[in-house]
């Protein structure tokens, strides 16, 4: 928790550097695994299919993230770190629907990198992992400068190598846009 912290802090104060935003993540996963995480954004300045009330906008995405299960009796290694890099894709209503929330559909699939391939017996064989999400959420706030959204993400190595267990995350984000 301590070096989720330490990075929050750090990519708050780079801000005013570059990026367009800072996330909070939190959630749980197949085999009782809790995951926590950081994310930094950047947006894409392209926007798509603008005709009418909807548009389909972008960012990238850094994340640093930590998964841990919690078990006593385990011999093995119970948590790891994941760094990834992953466009994100959003649907997104071009103003305020509903009492100032702006709904969005996304998708994202990026890269990963795993601090280990193995935790609890899970094997994910490499430490390369591809990692695909779907979310839902609503922005709101004076110009839209905060989010809250659900995903399900998952990752996996696509079977680049066996076994590849892969795990699937719940996970809830709330996001802060610079302004």
């Amino acid at each position: 928790m301590k070096l989720v912290s330490g990075v929050l802090f750090l990519l708050i104060s780079l801000q005013a550097s570059a990026g367009n935003g800072v996330s909070v993540m939190g959630g749980e996963g197949n085999a009782d695994t809790r995951y926590t995480g950081i994310s930094w954004q950047w947006d894409m300045t392209q926007r798509w299919f603008t005709d009418g009330n909807w548009e389909v906008a972008g960012f990238w995405e850094i994340n640093l993230s930590h998964w841990k299960r919690d078990n006593d009796n385990a011999t093995e290694n119970h948590s790891l770190t994941e760094v990834g890099i992953t466009p994100v894709f959003r649907l997104q209503s071009k103003s305020p629907v509903l009492s100032g929330l702006t709904p969005y559909v996304e998708l994202g699939i990026g890269a990963h990198l795993l601090s280990n391939t193995e935790m609890d017996g899970r094997n994910l064989s490499t430490s390369f992992q591809f990692g695909e999400h779907l979310g839902i959420g609503v922005m709101f706030g004076k110009g839209n400068s905060f989010d809250l959204g659900y995903r399900l993400h998952h990752l996996s190595n696509a079977g680049i190598k066996q076994p590849n267990d892969g795990i699937t995350f719940h996970v809830v984000r709330f996001g802060y846009r610079y302004q």
